[in-house]
């Protein structure tokens, strides 16, 4: 009776495993790295708004303060998106008849809201409160990034749990007086230093608490 298997068939079931494993070893580091890519977390990506908005015109020309639009940031969990009445501060003024304003001046009419298109999406899991970072000297720009300098709002970040969690382990690495909050191109000499000193004075809860599964997924 003939042997049903050859004199490599062990050789090429060892091959065979060891083959196997590397793949899904392979398969499983590509969607790790599409799961964190642009294309998934829209990083870098401008959103299109019914008026065309200029961050940069507004916050880095002319300076403008990031809380003057966004009125909530500092006690919410939401930032706030610039009711008409703000838009209209201004404009009711200047640029009164431009064609780009047009939305905005039937939404002050009608008292329709404009429906601005939100930038930046977490999963319905995650709890984020922008007010406890502002209050513990997290800077708009650490998450936000030079919104001075886009013409276009635009999701700066990738916002996935690693870029959260690098932070909550590190928190002094993000912190900043409170009066610099706002500020878009602040920087300190001795991050380092003036890091530590703030996380003491702020009483910013340790690593242990700020990685607890129970902070963000409530």
């Amino acid at each position: 009776m003939a042997r049903p298997f050859g004199p490599y068939a062990n050789t090429i079931a060892r091959v065979s495993f060891v083959v196997g494993l590397l793949g899904l070893a392979g398969l499983a580091w590509l969607l790790g790295i599409f799961s964190r890519s642009p294309y998934v977390t829209r990083a870098k990506e401008p959103i299109d708004q019914p008026v065309l908005f200029s961050h940069q015109h507004h916050a880095g020309d002319l300076g403008i303060d990031c809380r003057y639009c966004h009125t909530s940031v500092e006690d919410s969990s939401f930032a706030g998106l610039p009711a008409t009445e703000i838009c209209m501060t201004c404009h009711s003024q200047i640029w009164t008849d431009s064609p780009l304003l047009a939305p905005v001046r039937q939404s002050f009419t009608s008292g329709t809201p404009l429906q601005w298109n939100r930038v930046n999406t977490l999963p319905d899991f995650v709890y984020f409160d922008h007010s406890i970072h502002v209050q513990k000297g997290v800077g708009c720009a650490t998450c936000h990034g030079q919104v001075d300098e886009q013409p276009l709002a635009l999701n700066a970040q990738p916002f996935n749990m690693s870029w959260c969690l690098d932070c909550h382990r590190a928190p002094q690495q993000a912190l900043r007086p409170l009066d610099q909050i706002t500020s878009m191109h602040w920087q300190s000499a001795d991050q380092a230093t003036l890091g530590q000193q703030l996380f003491q004075q702020y009483h910013i809860l340790g690593p242990d608490v700020l990685t607890s599964c129970s902070t963000c997924h409530r």
